[in-house]
């Protein structure tokens, strides 16, 4: 992947969402009343300035990684006699909380505008039809069968195999019953299971729910239906239509057993049969060789050739359409899920259920910003959605340096009737800051370790 690329994209993904986190603070204090000294982008160095009529300097400095909305606050000096009802300490309890949840809520409402504009093309998703089960698995254990569909996980329908894996992930790391209902494709009956759990991938890096059941999920079979031009497939002679037989003389029966086989060869030559029809109607049996080149997935790279299976059939699919309403109220469920989503992901690695292997930093954000990008503008909008999600819930966590925390302090002021006291407010920013350089670090560890 090109590296400028990356950084590009991962600099415009963060430019619009600390904008428009920042724009809801500017905003809303506004509405209030509050003179607001500074909007800018970015820390450092200012690179850029100009003036508003209202007398408010917007900037852009040379570090672009946040932002900040500088108000008149009598905490921070001496203001003057005419500008005192403008200041933010003036303004009431509910005021000051207005300001401080409109930064959050600016991320939720962008979230909500991209994913409505996902959804007004309609969605799609796979129907999870199991298409292999590995012997000795926890599915083998309770009776799951190929060709089974699940239709609901813990109570929840699952029409596609992305529910399927939201709901499984939700369990990662507990013990207790998971409940399955399941069925046939050609049969109305329903089937209940009870899987028993067991710290279930507790502590598991980078963990995936169907393997840890020991399941794999709709049959594609490893018919080539796209060659992209100039890569490493292309060079090395495939063609839409081949049938993949083999990767260095292990079979392929499903086109994820030829993933399996490429994404860990980074750069290494491959040998693949492929089995070719001629115009007599005959098949060739060819053996090329191919040199996968690297992309990243989740901050992680692996490899690729170029290639992609042919579209699944219509029956293997769910296929949604969705009325302008109808797509903004899906669009805001799936904010809502998504923040939910974080919420319990949170708690997971508070409670240990999940590993903090799994917590990502800038590096890994910035690969999947490039990847996104470069797989189109949909992926890249869908990426800014989730991200955007992301950084309203973690700024309303009650960590003192976040959003969050400044609520929690105005919360206990509505319950005493006066502000917590600055010595208080003080040892607690410090408290936060540690805290979230700590797990910043961590994170940055993380990024590494996967390089």
């Amino acid at each position: 992947m090109n590296l400028a690329y990356t950084i590009l994209s991962f600099l415009l993904a963060i430019i619009i969402l600390v904008a428009v986190h920042e724009f809801g603070h500017f905003y809303v204090a506004r509405l209030c009343g509050v003179r607001v000294l500074r909007f800018s982008l970015g820390f450092g160095k200012v690179l850029w300035r100009r003036y508003d009529k209202h007398g408010t300097e917007f900037s852009l400095s040379v570090l672009p990684f946040g932002g900040y909305v500088k108000m008149l606050d009598e905490r921070e000096g001496e203001v003057p006699a005419e500008l005192i009802q403008q200041a933010f300490t003036r303004k009431t309890v509910w005021q000051r909380m207005a300001i401080v949840v409109a930064g959050p809520v600016a991320n939720f409402i962008l979230a909500i505008l991209l994913f409505w504009v996902l959804l007004l093309g309609g969605d799609k998703g796979r129907i999870p039809v199991i298409a292999t089960i590995e012997p000795n698995s926890i599915a083998a254990h309770v009776g799951l069968e190929v060709g089974q569909e699940i239709i609901a996980v813990d109570g929840e329908a699952t029409p596609t195999e992305q529910s399927v894996a939201k709901q499984l992930i939700e369990r990662l790391g507990e013990t207790g019953n998971l409940e399955l209902k399941v069925r046939y494709s050609d049969s109305h009956l329903v089937y209940k299971l009870s899987v028993p759990l067991n710290e279930w991938m507790r502590g598991a890096q980078d963990p995936d729910p169907f393997k840890g059941l020991g399941i794999e999920m709709t049959p594609i079979k490893p018919i080539i239906g796209q060659v992209l031009p100039d890569s490493p497939a292309a060079k090395a002679g495939f063609k839409v239509d081949d049938k993949i037989v083999s990767v260095n003389n292990l079979a392929v029966s499903d086109f994820r057993d030829f993933q399996n086989a490429i994404r860990p060869r980074i750069n290494e030559r491959v040998n693949v049969e492929v089995e070719r029809k001629t115009l007599a109607g005959s098949a060739d049996l060819l053996s090329l060789w191919v040199a996968p080149e690297s992309f990243t997935e989740k901050g992680v790279s692996y490899g690729r050739v170029g290639i992609a299976p042919k579209p699944l059939s219509e029956e293997s699919v769910r296929y949604y359409d969705y009325s302008v309403v109808g797509a903004l109220v899906a669009g805001t469920k799936r904010t809502w899920d998504t923040s939910g989503f974080v919420l319990l992901s949170v708690k997971k690695l508070i409670l240990g259920e999940i590993s903090t292997k799994n917590l990502s930093g800038p590096i890994s954000i910035a690969k999947v910003a490039g990847s996104s990008a470069q797989n189109g503008l949909k992926s890249f909008i869908g990426f800014l959605a989730l991200l955007s999600v992301f950084l309203g819930v973690f700024n309303l966590l009650p960590i003192p340096v976040l959003d969050g925390g400044h609520l929690l302090y105005l919360s206990v002021e509505v319950i005493r009737g006066k502000p917590v006291s600055e010595k208080v407010q003080i040892l607690a920013y410090q408290f936060g800051l540690v805290l979230v350089i700590g797990l910043s670090m961590l994170a940055m560890y993380n990024d590494i370790m996967r390089l």
